[in-house]
């Protein structure tokens, strides 16, 4: 399927959910006419979409029950989760071990929250899986492997990076300005890179932008971006439905809730750029 037969079919599935049930099938015929093939790719979507997502079968009361900690020790495809080490709005970060006995490996292992029946969450994290993928640069975390884990949670695991946040980290060191630019740099071209490869980041932070001892930097954490297609005549544009961010380095058109583009990155930059220089943050956010 090509991507002008997906957003064809994306489209139209969208203007149907926003209709009552009862004016969907009418809508449909409408707008298909012969294309039954279409029809009925719409129709299948619509009928997933009112179905409990297969992860989140069960009562409210058995995901309530497995909290975040009891995931240690769990196994997720070749990978074992030893312990919890971050935590953001759609899932949970662990420090994982591969156990498959081929070789030894340590990984950032990415789950999905128990208990969060959002299939937008779903659709989000499984994007994030196929962005990452794609991704391929020195100063951007990797993809390793991923999949659905026992538990029926998706997961993925990329390479661990053990640092500090950019800001902390150049504090620390006593970094000057031009050893401090330097690193900012490193930065900056990753996001050319994820720009140029049609992605923006949407999140750019300073726990996202970690610092290695060897001074390696690494990019992290595409979770709230947003793949744009070529043909896309809106290219620049993404969806503003769940407005996900960091107010502290937020872009004006986030806060507001407006389409983003590149400028969003660039903005939020900025931000680092700024506290990299002198210290403190621009302006209180609330």
């Amino acid at each position: 399927m090509n991507s002008e037969r997906w957003n064809k079919i994306q489209s139209l599935f969208e203007k149907a959910l926003n209709l009552n049930p009862s004016e969907r099938e009418n809508f449909l015929q409408r707008e298909c006419g012969d294309d039954k093939e279409l029809f009925d790719e719409v129709t299948s979507l619509l009928l997933s979409d009112e179905k409990q997502h297969s992860i989140f079968s069960g009562s409210a009361a058995d995901y309530v029950a497995v909290g975040d900690a009891t995931l240690e020790g769990k196994t997720f495809g070749n990978y074992r989760a030893i312990k919890q080490v971050g935590s953001g709005g759609m899932g949970s970060v662990y420090l994982a071990e591969r156990v498959d006995g081929v070789f030894e490996q340590k990984v950032a292992l990415k789950v999905v929250k128990p208990g969060m029946n959002s299939q937008e969450i779903i659709t989000r994290f499984e994007e994030e899986r196929q962005i990452l993928a794609r991704l391929q640069h020195p100063n951007i975390a990797r993809l390793l492997d991923g999949g659905i884990s026992e538990l029926s949670l998706p997961y993925f695991t990329m390479e661990y990076v053990e640092g500090k946040p950019i800001t902390e980290y150049c504090d620390d060191k006593n970094l000057t300005i031009e050893e401090r630019l330097v690193l900012f740099r490193k930065v900056c071209e990753a996001v050319l890179y994820a720009h140029q490869n049609l992605v923006i980041h949407r999140d750019i932070k300073p726990s996202n932008i970690l610092v290695q001892e060897d001074e390696t930097v690494k990019l992290l954490d595409f979770g709230i971006a947003k793949v744009f297609e070529d043909n896309d005549d809106k290219k620049f544009l993404t969806r503003t439905g769940m407005r996900v961010m960091t107010p502290e380095y937020a872009s004006p058109e986030q806060v507001k809730g407006e389409p983003v583009s590149t400028a969003t990155d660039i903005y939020s930059l900025g931000l680092i750029l700024y506290q990299l220089l002198t210290g403190s943050v621009p302006y209180d956010a609330t």
